[in-house]
């Protein structure tokens, strides 16, 4: 993902002038550098970890990209506000982003923006959602499906990494936050299993995930009835891993095995990572449904995007689904392109009509359908 934010930064965007990308493992920062190929990148060495060097990596950007796992995007928003650089994130971790959120004050009292969750989905979808609803006088019902598949699905689970696979784990255990008769509600993942269809593909299957839904439910509380989110897998692909959650292998309770003290999450991880495929040619499926009411009557719409890997550039369908819209973020942040400063929810920061058109100039393509 660090690597299609750079690229967008360098090939979509004529006026950025440079941008650094950090990495613990410097060799992995120059590949990246390299292969974007443009004087205009600068790679550095960074343990992130270290709060200090964090400061001073930042210090002098207009804005910074998190592309590193949710947990250390609290101390990064931290650092961006001593820096006074904008901050946005791909997020993943409800209670991370509660805390980001809660850093207001002192972002606006800095001047900058704070923006957790700006990947796909959290990301995307929630400035998507805002687009829609804002078709209806009233907006009654809001449903969100998302997924990344693989253009070539292999079993067991006919998926492969497209992200971090600690994501992946968190999404599927953590439970999911919907609005549900107007009130907002949890509900445990790898539940709810619908049936789906998109043109060209075969047997679909959409189910509860976390996270997803990020701070939609109370941006949307009391405007609408109904809030959801769920994932799009091929057919099969939730009974096969909720069995192994039911088997104890997301738990991160530590066990003895082997006269050894060892997390099965942990394990199960590696594992996941040695195992399935990864980067892969790939899809992106994106469908949000709404229901309303305009000049009294009754009315539904429907956004679908079908994204698949750009053969000419390299990008995948997730990268470019999901570090394009952290980078237009990011852009919009540092041209002062943003609606308020402080630390806000996406689809209260970014304005909706002119990050569908950034989308549009990236070649991904919303369908847009009045049912």
């Amino acid at each position: 993902m660090g690597h299609g934010a750079v690229f967008d930064l360098i090939h979509n965007s004529p006026d950025v002038e440079t941008v650094t990308v950090a990495d613990l493992d410097l060799n992995k920062a120059r590949s990246v550098a390299a292969a974007v190929g443009s004087s205009r990148v600068e790679a550095k060495q960074i343990d992130i970890a270290n709060y200090a060097d964090a400061v001073e990596l930042m210090r002098g950007h207009d804005s910074a990209i998190s592309c590193v796992n949710y947990w250390y995007n609290l101390s990064l928003s931290k650092a961006a506000l001593e820096t006074g650089t904008n901050f946005c994130d791909l997020g993943g971790n409800n209670y991370v982003v509660d805390e980001q959120l809660a850093l207001d004050a002192e972002a606006k009292a800095a001047g900058v923006n704070i923006i957790p969750d700006c990947g796909l989905a959290p990301g995307m979808i929630s400035i998507l959602a805002m687009h829609g609803a804002g078709r209806f006088d009233q907006i009654e019902e809001i449903h969100i499906r998302v997924g990344g598949l693989p253009q070539d699905p292999k079993p067991p689970l006919n998926y492969q990494l497209v992200f971090s696979v600690e994501g992946l784990i968190n999404e599927y255990v953590e439970v999911a936050r919907v609005i549900r008769d107007g009130k907002i509600v949890e509900v445990d993942s790898m539940t709810e299993i619908e049936a789906l269809e998109f043109p060209g593909f075969p047997a679909l299957e959409a189910f509860q995930t976390s996270g997803g839904t990020s701070t939609l439910p109370d941006t949307f509380l009391g405007k609408v009835r109904e809030l959801d989110y769920k994932t799009i897998r091929y057919a099969g692909h939730c009974d096969k891993f909720k069995t192994m959650i039911d088997l104890g292998l997301c738990s991160s309770d530590e066990i003895i095995a082997d006269f050894q003290n060892v997390k099965p999450r942990k394990v199960f991880g590696e594992l996941l990572q040695r195992h399935l495929p990864a980067d892969g040619p790939d899809y992106v499926l994106v469908r949000l449904e709404f229901a309303g009411r305009t000049n009294g009557e009754s009315h539904r719409l429907r956004y679908d995007i079908i994204d698949k890997q750009d053969e000419a550039t390299g990008m995948s369908a997730m990268m470019r689904t999901t570090a394009f819209p952290a980078s237009i973020i990011a852009q919009m942040m540092a041209r002062g392109q943003v609606l308020a400063r402080g630390a806000t929810p996406q689809e209260k920061a970014i304005d909706a009509a002119k990050f569908m058109t950034e989308l549009e100039r990236r070649n991904i393509d919303i369908k847009m359908e009045a049912l």
